[in-house]
């Protein structure tokens, strides 16, 4: 039987859990969720003692949509997740604009670190702040 590492971060929310009383957690693929939006919500220099966690996409958002802008955006987005998100490996990012809502669908395919999982997904929508 094989055994592979489980994930687990604490909850944003900071709710307790309802039996136990201790602050919620989140395991898995919804640790990696929220880890990503966390990553990708978070400017560059916002962090006192870790000025360089962060992305510039907030800045690219007010761009005009554009083959260029995507590229950036997709270069910032693996920066961020190869420096700061051990757990998983990129196997595909797919950034596209989405005219109807004026934001940038970003469709990431990974797979955990170590183990031999099936490829997994997560789907964000990149909107201006």
């Amino acid at each position: 039987m094989p055994t592979f590492q489980s994930f687990k971060d604490l909850s944003i929310a900071l709710k307790p859990h309802p039996v136990t009383g201790d602050v919620a957690t989140k395991k898995d693929q919804a640790a990696i969720r929220q880890s990503v939006s966390n990553l990708l919500s978070t400017r560059k220099t916002e962090r006192l003692f870790n000025s360089q966690l962060g992305t510039n996409l907030d800045a690219l958002l007010f761009e005009l949509p554009g083959v260029i802008i995507e590229s950036q955006l997709n270069d910032e987005i693996s920066e961020i997740l190869a420096n700061y998100e051990p757990r998983i490996n990129i196997d595909t990012l797919d950034i596209t604009y989405v005219e109807s809502e004026d934001a940038y669908r970003v469709e990431l395919y990974y797979v955990f670190v170590g183990r031999e999982d099936t490829l997994l997904s997560l789907e964000l929508l990149l909107e201006r702040p």
